[in-house]
């Protein structure tokens, strides 16, 4: 940019807005969150349309869920929508939510077909609005109810069966799938998820793979392929992740490896380590949000070795306001206590987490 003329922007837009763009990107990349989003926000006031800017208000969001700042990422994605039309509940019930799962899911069984496949979706306006309903989705998890997070990933799908495919289909496919398999619809969902990664093959996707890998070998291959598989490719979506920029999906592939290898049975020392490496990572890249679940994992690994009595990090004053259900790492730290306490032959205990878990 500095080669640039001074008044490049006007007589160089295109160029000074691609190079701009690519400079924030690089500065995510090296975790200079606020360098990289004080350059978006430039973009943002010398852009000469709203479609110009959206790449900047996608990229920012991703940056606010690196830092974990999920509520910023949110709005931001809601800001945009709300510019191109789209209509934002202020909360979905949950009735209303199973009623779009079982619409989408019909929907589904009766567009689904060569025809569809072969139909393209058209309009940048479109794969706009599926790419940030995916992102939308992604926050509302850690920010919203899980009504909010249904209706979203059902909009993202609804808006593919409805227009044709794109490069944002599949992980919208996944989302859903991810957040709505249970033991009921489990095959159904992981045939949705099975079509989804075959349209890998027709658009480049590279760029999509961490996050690809976390939805379906992190949430929903696992019930159907060996354990052993799903770590391995979740590794692989964790090198992708750190080798492509995109370490905030890289190290949440991490997390769900580590959860695959554990049911795999592998070497707990091995995963001791393992889990360190990424701890270190996550400091290196200032990535707070996931820092808790990684020591919650690491936790059950030292209970496991030998009673954490040892090699411990407690994790108890990590994971916030245990009776407020609002509190994400809640449920997951109940669950972990539960497996802890059945390992160590405390039976009561473990039913209590259990229950704890369960409700």
């Amino acid at each position: 940019l500095s080669l640039l003329p001074e008044d490049h922007w006007r007589s160089h837009y295109d160029l000074s807005l691609r190079l701009s763009f690519l400079m924030a990107g690089a500065a995510k990349s090296c975790c200079q969150y606020d360098e990289a989003e004080q350059i978006l926000r430039g973009i943002s006031g010398r852009t000469r349309c709203f479609e110009d800017k959206l790449p900047s208000y996608f990229l920012l969001s991703q940056i606010f869920q690196a830092q974990g700042k999920v509520v910023d990422a949110y709005n931001t994605c809601s800001f945009v929508l709300l510019q191109l039309g789209e209509t934002i509940p202020d909360s979905v019930t949950p009735e209303a939510a199973k009623t779009m799962v079982e619409d989408t899911l019909k929907m589904y069984e009766e567009v689904y077909d060569d025809d569809w496949l072969e139909r393209k979706m058209e309009g940048n306006t479109l794969r706009t609005l599926i790419k940030i309903y995916n992102v939308m989705a992604f926050a509302s998890y850690f920010c919203k109810s899980y009504s909010m997070l249904v209706y979203f990933t059902c909009k993202a799908v609804q808006l593919s069966l409805r227009n044709g495919v794109c490069e944002h289909t599949p992980l919208s496919f996944l989302q859903f799938t991810g957040n709505e398999t249970n033991d009921d619809d489990a095959v159904l969902c992981y045939r949705i998820a099975k079509n989804a990664m075959s349209l890998q093959e027709r658009f480049d996707m590279a760029a999509q793979i961490p996050e690809l890998f976390l939805q379906f070998y992190g949430r929903i291959a696992w019930r159907f392929k060996p354990f052993q598989v799903c770590a391995d490719n979740l590794r692989r979506g964790f090198e992708t992740g750190l080798s492509t920029g995109d370490n905030d999906m890289g190290l949440l592939c991490a997390i769900h490896a580590i959860k695959t290898a554990l049911f795999s049975g592998a070497s707990l020392k091995s995963t001791l380590k393992e889990i360190d490496y990424y701890l270190h990572l996550l400091k290196t890249f200032k990535s707070a949000k996931m820092y808790s679940n990684i020591l919650i994992y690491r936790e059950t690994v030292t209970v496991l070795i030998d009673k954490g009595d040892a090699t411990s990090i407690q994790e108890k004053n990590l994971c916030g306001d245990l009776d407020d259900p609002s509190n994400k790492l809640r449920d997951g730290l109940f669950c972990h206590r539960a497996i802890r306490a059945y390992w160590s032959g405390y039976t009561e205990r473990c039913n209590h987490y259990s229950e704890k878990y369960m409700s």
